[in-house]
């Protein structure tokens, strides 16, 4: 790699499929509550009608497609710490979007156990979490890979801060397109 402002842009590009995966859910959801409708012992839903099956795995898809789209690209310009094989071209935009969406879901039941309803705003909620255990299954499932583009956790503390600004802007977009009740 180049040098450290190159490779923090990079490790940015590289995190999209997690950041994709969340507006995926959005246009593919809506079939399948996630939660089949059941309440958690505190007598609150699990997750909430904001969560379905049809958003959970469209939401993955989409993000994989999207990643594998660009790890192609980053991966044909050399633009990775190394090259990696036709596998990780797949796992590893997978794995960021399965991380981001299992993240939402683990955000959305915190939230439940809070007394926030569906929809309500979550501030760092809504946010972190996606971000947090996209970060974890990429570690689990592409360790070398992980280590490789994100151990200097450089990378990972600027998209704990520009998420929220990345997110915030999304979902306004979302909204404004009727694609999403809040706009948050």
């Amino acid at each position: 790699m180049q040098n450290l402002g190159f490779d923090i842009l990079i490790g940015i590009i590289a995190f999209i499929p997690a950041l994709a995966a969340n507006p995926g859910a959005v246009i593919t959801g809506g079939y399948g509550l996630m939660d089949f409708g059941k309440n958690w012992k505190d007598g609150n839903r699990i997750f909430g009608d904001g969560k379905t099956i049809s958003g959970y795995l469209g939401g993955i898809l989409s993000g994989t497609v999207i990643g594998i789209i660009i790890y192609f690209i980053l991966n044909s310009y050399s633009l990775l710490p190394y090259k990696i094989g036709l596998i990780s071209l797949i796992l590893i935009p997978f794995a960021l979007s399965w991380g981001s969406l299992t993240g939402d879901l683990v955000g959305s039941f915190i939230k439940r156990r809070m007394n926030m309803k569906s929809g309500q705003k979550g501030n760092l909620l809504d946010m972190w979490p996606f971000v947090i255990v996209a970060f974890l299954f990429s570690f689990l499932i592409t360790g070398k890979f992980f280590m490789a583009m994100y151990g200097n956790l450089i990378d990972i503390v600027l998209i704990l801060v520009l998420t929220p600004l990345l997110h915030r802007g999304v979902n306004i977009l979302a909204y404004k397109m009727k694609w999403k009740d809040v706009p948050w």
